[in-house]
């Protein structure tokens, strides 16, 4: 037993998860500076062969050097491991920043988080004792990478498209899940359960809409809902990015990216998420990006489309911004059933009271 130890702040005990569980794979361990600096500025791991958009590191004040052994608890002081520390390091967090985020504002919530973790890191393997704590309604869908890939054999699949998501799923969800679905032997639903920005959906009630869409409205032979303990960066692009690389270890062949995946804020371009793929090596990244583009109900085509399957004009479509939505739920009001299924805008608007 060390004599030194670290609580991990919410962001850094979902990544003491995923590293100890394979979805960080090939990271076994908090990075370095090599692996930081080649992830911020390459989007690389050191190696050069694997692709490492975010940096993943243990930013702290803790009085540790290297060959020290830092025992770590969860954010609600659960006892987890520890690190062996093999370097101490201090990062440029406003390189990190302008390279990662793409800005220095720190009004962004993955810059002030950077920001607010400090520039001083400890590199090193974890040892993994124990996992962070789940609520029931997460562990009934938890999977760990090795399992989920065990669940895709055993079902036959050989091509599993997997979808992320920190929201609730409305029909444009369902639509270009769907049809990504027509391509793919299954689909993998692996909403992000871990810390997200104020005014995000609670997890929990998200949680409640994915499964009374699965009960109501996807073939439960074709599906398998999970969760994906990672904590939101906010990143745009770069998290896309991250995120195809978790699916891809939890056993994905395919990963839909839509529009501004990740994005917060007008941070990002509407396609930039997709657009970063150009400057990725496919073969590398192990994984297939599948590109749609913003879908919305047609009044005269009588259904979900997008620019490339509509032909109608702006005035035959129905666009509902994110703000007008939460507007509706926290008046009780309905959105429209072209919008979302209405078993999930029921469960949204019990939310809402309790917000």
């Amino acid at each position: 037993m060390s004599d030194k130890s670290l609580t991990l702040s919410p962001r850094q005990t979902a990544d003491f998860e995923l590293l100890a569980n394979g979805g960080f794979a090939p990271l076994k361990g908090f990075m370095g500076s090599d692996d930081w600096k080649s992830a911020v500025e390459n989007m690389t791991l050191a190696d050069g062969q694997e692709v490492w958009p975010i940096p993943v590191v243990l930013a702290t004040a803790v009085d540790a050097a290297e060959g020290d052994v830092v025992e770590l608890s969860a954010d609600n002081g659960k006892a987890l491991g520890r690190i062996r520390v093999s370097e101490v390091f201090e990062r440029d967090v406003k390189r990190e920043a302008e390279m990662v985020y793409r800005t220095t504002d720190e009004a962004h919530p993955g810059v002030e988080a950077t920001y607010g973790e400090g520039n001083r890191c400890l590199a090193g393997e974890i040892e993994a004792d124990d996992s962070p704590d789940h609520e029931e309604a997460f562990m009934r869908r938890y999977f760990t990478p090795e399992q989920s890939r065990k669940e895709f054999a055993d079902r036959g699949w050989k091509r599993i498209v997997a979808f992320q998501t920190r929201n609730p799923i409305h029909r444009a969800h369902e639509y270009l899940t769907k049809a990504a679905l027509e391509v793919c032997d299954g689909l993998f639903l692996h909403p992000l359960i871990g810390e997200t920005k104020k005014g995000d959906i609670p997890a929990d009630v998200r949680m409640k809409c994915y499964e009374v869409l699965m009960e109501n409205y996807y073939p439960n032979d074709r599906v398998v809902l999970g969760v994906n303990p990672a904590a939101m960066r906010y990143a745009g692009p770069r998290e896309a990015v991250f995120h195809a690389v978790v699916r891809r270890n939890y056993g994905a062949t395919h990963f839909i990216v839509g529009r501004d995946h990740a994005g917060v804020g007008d941070y990002y371009g509407t396609y930039d998420a997709q657009a970063i793929f150009d400057d990725v090596d496919i073969g590398k990244l192990g994984i297939r990006p599948l590109m749609f583009e913003h879908t919305f109900w047609c009044y005269k085509c009588e259904g979900l489309g997008s620019h490339k399957t509509c032909p109608h004009t702006p005035e035959d479509r129905l666009f509902l911004s994110g703000t007008k939505v939460r507007e509706m739920l926290e008046n009780g009001e309905e959105p429209p059933h072209e919008f979302t299924r209405h078993e999930v805008a029921s469960i949204l608007i019990d939310a809402y009271k309790d917000l």
